[in-house]
């Protein structure tokens, strides 16, 4: 079984070769416009992850579900009747 996919299929391949860039500070210039944006995603990554750990805590603590995984280790360890 293949871990990876095949190539995408290219219906216009281009067919001379690409000429080297000459002009270095254009193409420098075009990656400073996005510094930070991995920071950025990061860190709303992070509080997302933050409130659905809250969220769960809140849940995980409600009397409904503690009696529920009481009540499923009990079992599982043959404390049940």
């Amino acid at each position: 079984m293949a871990t990876t996919s095949p190539p995408p299929e290219i219906d216009d391949p281009p067919t001379r070769q690409i000429e080297p860039v000459e002009d270095h500070g254009a193409i420098e210039e075009s990656w400073d416009s996005d510094t930070g944006a991995t920071t950025a995603e990061y860190a709303i990554t992070t509080l997302a992850a933050c409130g659905f750990a809250a969220l769960l805590v809140v849940v995980l603590k409600s009397e409904p579900i503690k009696e529920l995984i009481t009540g499923v280790i009990s079992s599982a360890l043959g404390l049940g009747s």
